[in-house]
């Protein structure tokens, strides 16, 4: 893919002194520390190392990057080595892919409450997934899964929901057998949405009987708990989206599948189309009328509320495996999976390198000096900046 010819960072660099001076009130210190190393990333800020090609000697000098999960441009080398790592824990199946999607009314309470309520879509949607499939009604197994946490819709608003990864099929709860799904079925979603339903509101109750839940601003109201039983009562009335894709192939397809949710921040470099006259144009598919792609312009300060809306706190993790999958029992459980489905481990994917090649030969560059941002700042104007870069640092 060819490089954006505009960048986040472009926009930031621009704007994000006088965003932040205007707004400084309303943003976090985590806010402010992404805004700053998105800034930096692959700048001389950041220090580099200088490059040697294994083949003609030619040199060049690479930034690092920063490493920060909200950052467009450092999820590329995040996502390989993730997925070689996973690559290991597949079975020969088909895989289901599930989406559990909050409601809009409760985006604002999420807003506030975000490590509380994050937390708890994924462990309601987990716990929906597992105890449906539990139920001899159902499957009658014990299954595995995968949760990934997305936050944003393609317009950039706030749109919590949670993509989950489930093989076809699980064990059978004495566990002396493989159960699998029919290969276009795998659980009833009117009835996940309802075990959903009622496990996520069951939970917003106690939180308010335990006084975890802050209420600011237009939500003040709802900490009065006569308030809050009538705001969760609208809340059950409602159908919660809960809805399967069709499943897609096994072990081979699930990587390059996954690929597509697991290291993706709220909007990518690629979808931006410009920044002038303080306004911000961006792509985006409006699924409302079949996926069709449409440009969308906001203020500058739109834009940038929009973004940072997305930002996840401090150490919330945003890829979580449950049941069988859990990491205290993920190795003993594919063992028996794969005994009964009488499959062998598939092959692990090579670690990804870091290497790029040379822009004369394409032959390796290898690292042979580490520069300090010191001593890239203090090198001439007159230097040519790198126009290669690593991701290591």
């Amino acid at each position: 893919m060819s490089r954006p010819t505009l960048e986040v960072a472009d926009i930031l660099r621009a704007s994000g002194s006088s965003f932040l001076e205007r707004h400084r009130s309303h943003l976090a210190p985590q806010h402010r520390k992404v805004m700053d190393a998105i800034v930096r990333c692959r700048t001389a800020a950041l220090g580099g190392h200088r490059d040697r090609c294994s083949g003609c000697g030619h040199q060049a000098i690479s930034y690092n990057s920063c490493r920060n999960r909200h950052c467009p441009k450092c999820q590329g080398n995040a996502r390989a080595r993730w997925l070689a790592a996973r690559s290991a824990e597949l079975l020969a199946v088909p895989y289901f892919h599930i989406v559990f999607t909050l409601p809009h009314e409760l985006s604002a309470l999420v807003l506030q409450n975000k490590r509380l309520l994050y937390d708890l879509l994924f462990r309601t949607s987990a716990a929906t997934l597992l105890e449906v499939a539990r139920d001899p009604r159902h499957l009658g197994a014990d299954i595995g899964l995968l949760s990934v946490l997305h936050t944003w819709g393609q317009n950039l608003q706030h749109h919590p929901h949670v993509h989950c990864v489930v093989p076809g099929g699980g064990l059978a709860l004495d566990g002396s057998r493989w159960v699998a799904t029919s290969s276009r079925f795998f659980l009833p979603v009117r009835v996940l949405s309802r075990v959903f339903r009622g496990k996520f509101t069951a939970e917003l109750k106690q939180l308010l009987l335990q006084g975890k839940l802050e209420f600011h601003g237009s939500l003040k109201d709802l900490a009065s708990p006569e308030r809050f039983h009538r705001f969760l009562r609208q809340l059950f009335s409602k159908d919660w989206v809960v809805y399967t894709k069709p499943p897609f192939g096994g072990a081979e397809h699930v990587l390059q599948y996954l690929a597509r949710y697991t290291h993706r921040v709220a909007i990518s470099n690629h979808r931006l189309v410009s920044f002038k006259d303080d306004c911000v144009t961006f792509r985006w598919k409006d699924y409302a009328a079949g996926s069709k792609q449409k440009i969308m312009a906001v203020s500058i300060d739109e834009f940038l509320r929009r973004f940072l809306i997305h930002v996840l706190p401090k150490g919330l993790v945003r890829i979580r495996h449950f049941g069988l999958f859990a990491n205290r029992k993920r190795s003993a459980s594919l063992l028996r999976c794969r005994f009964l489905l009488k499959v062998t481990a598939p092959p692990p994917q090579p670690a990804p390198t870091a290497h790029i090649k040379c822009p004369l030969c394409a032959e390796p560059m290898l690292v042979i000096e580490r520069i300090t941002s010191r001593q890239l700042l203090s090198v001439p104007s007159t230097t040519s900046p790198p126009t290669r870069r690593l991701d290591s640092s």
